[in-house]
Parts: structure tokens; C-alpha cells; sequence
């Protein structure tokens, strides 16, 4: 009696859970939250962490001694008879060797080990900046597919009262809209559905590769809100001049950018590496000690056992195929990291002048657009309009018009995106700029 007011209770909760979790699935996903969640999902990032690790323990690895070498077995045995007592030299031998490592070779592989290991935490540093361009670019594409089909559709209901409006004064025979007219203005609205479904595509497409970043549980269905943020320029009172940019200053900020620190470190360790090689023309030293047990002679008197001590090491003399090919392998990998850094310090530069430049011109652009372009677009709109209506225009020219006020906001709305992908671009090339803060201080 009691259970069937239960089940449906269960029921009645269950279906307004599944009812609900798509709507906390479409909450509108801000810019600065996906890039924070993609940072947190990156694989990347916690492969990083565990290579440093692994990095760490060769670390310890390389600085502990070769295990010492155990020996046993018997000398001089006689072969006739095998006894272990027939010849005084018959003894069962004990013994215990250490090699030695060449020079600082330890010491040396553990600092390359080390500098390796370092060089994960730039990288993770790079990482996190190339992911907030990336998710930046994406939430940008999604976001501008998303309003420019807004702005579209809220103009569709103007494009559907012009039909009807040359549908009628075509119908009065006293009007001045001819057939030509009527057709365009269903043919514009048609091709305004395609725009807007075309629009939609590019949305979703957007959304799908945002997902990628973002992990399980996102996809088309995330939205990205309707508001636009203002990224925040890093050193924007140095990057927005009319003036070409500190040159010395741009140099510091982009050396202590992390890609190139991570290159950095890869030089230091490849010139460990040089260390490394010459130590091979140093000799490997081993100590060894052996213990030699004789039982007494047949008749009774008592033999002494034995102890040994002895030095060991090899002699580098022959070093023109082996140890003079492996310092000039090591030299050579040496310089090439260095000619990385330079192709990287040259690359920064460039991005970040050109993207700085491009900011520049979108940002005028944007304020052509808003003080002057958009406001002639509508009066121009507005001019055909009123011409129409007062029989004195052409119906074409209104639809014209109309378009291409339509196309000079979306265009708009195009160039206020580009600006933000454009920050986040310098953003990325001005990584390094509190690191080069800190330095100076």
C-alpha cells in the first residue's frame, strides 16, 4: 500500500533529474572558464609531470656507484686426483670488485638529469599559453558564428515585411514594384536561411573542437553566452604606441618567454653532454679483494690462507674512433640547440610584431566602423527607403541597401572578435614578461 506512492515518487524525481541535466549542460560556457577547464583537462600537462618524475628518479640513478661485483670459484686443482688438500697452491677463492666512474662523470650526469627535469616545468609554462590561444581562437570562432546568425535572424522578420510589401504593391496595379523585385526580395531571404544555417555550421564545427579541450560531457550543445569579453593586453602601455616597441625590452620579455627557456635548458644540458664526452678520455679505475682459503696438507700441517688486493684501470689510447667522434657529437648537438634558440627568439618577434600591427589596424578599423561606417550604412538604408515610399526609389535599391547595412554589422562584429584573438596572441608571445619583470628587479 505503502510502495506504489514511493515508486511514483522515485519515477516523478528521476524524470525531473533527466529533464534537468540537459539544461545545466547548456549553461553558456564563458572564455575564461574554458580556457581554465582545458588547462585542467590537458593530458599533456600531467605527461609533463610525469616525465619530470621519471627524470627525478634517473636523477638519483646516475649519482649511485655501479654494484660491486662478486667472485668465487677454486684455484689450482690438481687434475689427477682433484683433491683440495694435494697442492699448497689448491685454494677456494672469495672475492669483491668496484669499478670506479671516469673523472665527474656522476656528478655530471646527474646535473643533466636535473636540467631536463627543469626544463618540463617551461614547457608546462608554454603549454598552458599555446592551450589559452587555442581555446581562445575556438570560443571566439563559436562565439561569432553564434551572434552573426543572431544578428541575421533579427533582421530575417525586416526581410519577410519587405516580401510582403512587394508582394502587395506588386498586387496593386497603381504600385511601382515589379515582378523582378518581388523575386529578389524572396530570393534575398532565402539566401539569408542559407547564411544562417551556414553560420550554425560553423558554430557547431567550433564547438565540436572546443570540445576536444574541454573533455567527456561538452559539446555542440555548450553554449558560449552572448556577451563578448575585453581580453586584458599584458604590458598594453608598451604594446599600444605608435611607436615601434623598446627593442632591448622586447628582447629581455621574449628570452624569458617559457618556450625559450625550455630551449635553454636543452642547451645547458647538451653542454653537460660535452663534459660528459671528455670525460671518456679519462681512465676507469676498479678495486678489487679476493680472500683464498687452503685446507691444512695431508699430514697435518697447517696452511696460511691467502688475501689479495689489487688496482685496476684501462688506458684511453686509441680515441680517434670513439671518444674523439663522441666529444664532437656532443659538440655539434650543442651548437644546434643554440641555433633552436635563436629560430625561436627570431620566430617570437615576428609573431609578435605582426600581430601587433594587425592590432593596430583592427583597431582602427573598429573605430571607423562605429563612429562613421555603421551610422552611414543605416542612413543609407533608411535614404533608399524613404525614396521608395515616396515613389520616387527603386524597391532593389532598398533590399540593397538593407544588406548591406546587415553585411557592415556582421562585419563589425567580425573585427571586435579578430581584435580579441589578436590579444590573445600578443598575450601568448608576452609570456615571459613577469619573469623578465622579476629578473630586472
Amino acid at each position: 500500500m505503502f510502495a506504489e506512492p514511493f515508486v511514483r515518487a522515485s519515477c516523478l524525481a528521476l524524470t525531473l533529474f533527466s529533464l534537468s541535466a540537459p539544461l545545466f549542460a547548456q549553461q553558456p560556457l564563458s572564455l575564461s572558464d574554458a580556457v581554465a577547464l582545458a588547462r585542467e583537462q590537458d593530458p599533456w600537462l600531467e605527461g609533463s609531470r610525469l616525465r619530470q618524475q621519471a627524470l627525478a628518479a634517473s636523477e638519483v640513478a646516475a649519482g649511485t656507484l655501479p654494484d660491486p661485483m662478486v667472485s668465487m670459484g677454486a684455484a689450482n686443482l690438481p687434475t689427477d686426483t682433484f683433491n683440495f688438500n694435494q697442492e699448497p697452491m689448491t685454494q677456494f677463492m672469495v672475492g669483491v670488485s668496484q669499478a670506479l666512474p671516469r673523472g665527474d662523470s656522476l656528478e655530471l650526469s646527474q646535473s643533466r638529469y636535473a636540467l631536463l627535469g627543469e626544463q618540463q616545468t617551461h614547457l608546462r609554462a608554454d603549454r598552458r599559453e599555446q592551450v589559452a590561444v587555442t581555446v581562445a581562437g575556438l570560443w571566439l570562432d563559436a562565439w561569432q558564428a553564434q551572434e552573426s546568425a543572431r544578428l541575421i535572424e533579427n533582421d530575417r522578420a525586416l526581410f519577410e515585411y519587405l516580401v510582403e510589401v512587394a508582394q502587395n504593391s506588386y498586387a496593386n496595379t497603381l504600385g511601382q514594384t515589379r515582378q523582378q523585385d518581388v523575386i529578389r526580395a524572396q530570393l534575398e531571404l532565402t539566401r539569408l536561411d542559407d547564411r544562417i544555417a551556414s553560420l550554425r555550421q560553423q558554430r557547431d564545427t567550433a564547438l565540436g573542437q572546443l570540445g576536444e579541450w574541454l573533455g567527456e560531457g561538452y559539446g555542440v550543445d555548450v553554449g558560449v553566452g552572448q556577451s563578448l569579453p575585453e581580453l586584458e593586453l599584458r604590458a598594453a602601455d608598451r604594446v599600444r604606441t605608435e611607436a615601434a616597441v623598446d627593442s632591448t625590452w622586447l628582447g629581455q620579455v621574449l628570452s624569458a618567454h617559457p618556450m625559450v627557456s625550455g630551449v635553454e635548458q636543452t642547451i645547458a644540458a647538451s653542454d653537460v653532454g660535452v663534459e660528459l664526452a671528455r670525460q671518456k678520455y679519462r681512465p676507469q679505475w676498479g678495486l678489487s679483494a679476493s680472500y683464498g682459503y687452503r685446507e691444512d696438507a695431508p699430514d697435518g700441517m697447517d696452511r696460511a690462507d691467502f688475501f689479495s688486493v689489487g688496482l685496476s684501470f684501462d688506458l684511453p689510447l686509441f680515441t680517434g674512433n670513439r671518444q674523439d667522434q663522441e666529444l664532437q657529437s656532443a659538440a655539434a648537438e650543442a651548437e644546434a640547440s643554440r641555433t633552436d634558440r635563436a629560430l625561436a627568439l627570431r620566430r617570437l618577434r615576428a609573431g609578435f610584431e605582426a600581430e601587433r600591427a594587425r592590432l593596430a589596424q583592427l583597431d582602427a578599423r573598429n573605430s571607423l566602423y562605429s563612429d562613421r561606417l555603421l551610422g552611414q550604412m543605416r542612413d543609407q538604408y533608411e535614404a533608399a527607403l524613404s525614396a521608395y515610399t515616396s515613389v520616387e526609389g527603386d524597391f532593389a535599391e532598398v533590399v540593397r541597401a538593407r544588406i548591406d547595412e546587415l553585411n557592415a554589422r556582421v562585419e563589425a562584429l567580425g573585427i571586435r572578435v579578430e581584435r580579441q584573438r589578436a590579444i590573445a596572441r600578443l598575450n601568448y608571445y608576452l609570456a615571459g614578461l613577469s619573469a623578465a619583470e622579476e629578473t630586472a628587479s
